[in-house]
């Protein structure tokens, strides 16, 4: 009954009071929260000394952050409260029924705290293990300042959930994925600052589209064909994905009291969609970048000067050894992944590469099953939520009478099946995609397709709605 009260004082973006926004507002607030986040991705914490973070640059991708910005925090309290909050109420510690309204609440609101929670616990992290390190006597306004940009991140999801298109954790990574996808192949200042675009001779480019062609004029075949095994990758990736994105399981509907008419209620492959994928990455991405932070703070020990914070870090060496933010040993890097195509054309493969890759396969394959059956389940895509909503907008399975449980029990025959099966056949995909390397980590590539097309999928689906009178109707507005 206290946490009751207690949500009662959080603050929360207030619901639209028109049951169907127009196709302009959700558009209005999406570009808005898009260009919020930019903005602030490029707002540097004020105070900071060192940024350790900025090797984790791949890690970044999947948390949808900047290190470094005001957002370093990115996505990661969201994720992990939602990840901790689904292994309570999937295990049964928790017993909270989604199902009904007053239940939708409470989950909701101990999301929010939890949120809040890890938004203080990993911005302390970030700055007291140095992952962010501050000028002297500035620790506690870059704490400050990373708690601002946590809340910033999370208030902006919860507005375009609301008033946008989709998940607000979905638009953030799919930008900085885009974007990251662009550079990675279009980017001609190289680290240096050098400009390559108007001497290949003598400047290298770092964009695998302007290397490819570097390489063809300068004659250097390890370097054609790296760039264009990346290329081709990225290539190859966006086919698959596009190609099972468009699978799915479609179900006769009729209405009861029309005759004659009828219609298809489809249920996909990826039943539980990028979430379980996100989830399992966003997991991977926490436990290298704590375990590098980790490994930076117990460094003291090896030198005898062993502090005691740099002793409770030194337990946490079984999370991995760290080579310019990449895993080389421990935890980390049995669960992490490393491009394979890359070794076997620069001639670095090596038996142990090929364990990991099984390892990494294994786990995604695994958590993504867990948080794909945990989201279906939490989140009212169940088999009698749905047979409620099918049911309450007047339709029927042909042949059977109008009753929701006939409903829910022929969607139980598919929907669960194909969480469990799309749950593994999407931690398979991303794993494969990681191993053979692209523009971007493979797993980035495959979230942003999926996000982009499930983007594509409501935008196109508000704007039939507002443009068609009886669709409009249909959809109850």
């Amino acid at each position: 009954m206290n946490l009751r009260r207690i949500f009662d004082f959080i603050p929360e973006v207030t619901k639209p009071e028109e049951k169907k926004l127009g196709f302009n507002v959700k558009l209005k607030w999406t570009l808005i929260v898009l260009v919020s986040f930019f903005i602030l991705a490029n707002i540097p914490l004020f105070g900071l000394a060192e940024n350790a973070l900025a090797r984790f640059e791949y890690l970044a991708i999947i948390l949808g952050t900047d290190f470094g910005s005001i957002i370093s925090l990115g996505i990661g309290p969201i994720v992990m409260a939602s990840i901790i909050l689904q292994l309570l109420t999937g295990s049964g510690i928790l017993n909270i029924d989604t199902t009904t309204v007053e239940g939708k609440k409470f989950f909701q609101g101990l999301q929010k705290i939890l949120v809040f929670f890890f938004i203080v616990f990993e911005a302390l992290i970030y700055v007291l293990m140095q992952g962010l390190q501050a000028a002297p006597g500035f620790a506690p306004l870059l704490i400050f300042q990373l708690i601002l940009g946590g809340l910033a991140i999370f208030y902006m999801s919860e507005l375009c959930e609301k008033w946008g298109f989709g998940s607000g954790v979905s638009l953030f990574i799919g930008a900085g994925v885009s974007w990251r996808l662009i550079t990675s192949a279009f980017q001609f200042v190289n680290q240096q600052g050098q400009n390559c675009l108007f001497n290949f001779g003598g400047v290298a480019c770092s964009g695998k589209v302007f290397v490819l062609i570097q390489s063809i004029i300068n004659k250097y075949p390890l370097e054609f064909a790296s760039a264009f095994g990346a290329i081709v990758a990225t290539g190859a990736i966006f086919l698959l994905v596009v190609w099972v994105q468009s699978l799915k399981v479609e179900i006769p509907l009729s209405f009861g009291r029309i005759r004659g008419y009828g219609v298809k209620w489809p249920l996909a492959f990826f039943y539980a969609s990028v979430i379980p994928v996100i989830l399992t990455a966003a997991l991977i991405a926490n436990i290298q970048l704590f375990g590098g932070m980790l490994e930076n703070a117990a460094a003291p020990c090896l030198e005898g000067a062993c502090t005691g914070m740099a002793k409770i870090a030194s337990y946490f060496g079984f999370l991995g050894h760290f080579i310019d933010g990449q895993a080389v040993s421990g935890l980390a890097f049995w669960m992490g992944s490393t491009n394979v195509l890359e070794l076997f054309i620069r001639g670095g493969f090596l038996p142990k590469y090929l364990i990991q890759g099984l390892t990494h396969m294994l786990f995604f394959m695994f958590f993504s099953t867990i948080f794909a059956i945990f989201w279906v389940k939490t989140s009212g895509m169940d088999a009698k939520a749905q047979a409620h909503k099918i049911a309450s907008s007047g339709l029927q399975v042909a042949g059977f009478r109008q009753d929701e449980r006939i409903l829910e029990s022929i969607l139980n025959r598919y929907i669960m099946p194909l969480t469990v099966m799309g749950g593994l056949a999407i931690g398979l995909l991303a794993s494969i995609t990681d191993l053979l390397g692209a523009l971007v980590s493979g797993t980035a590539i495959l979230l942003v397709i999926m996000i982009m097309f499930q983007f594509y999928q409501n935008i196109a689906q508000q704007h039939a709605t507002d443009m068609n009178p009886a669709m409009k109707k249909f959809m109850g507005s």
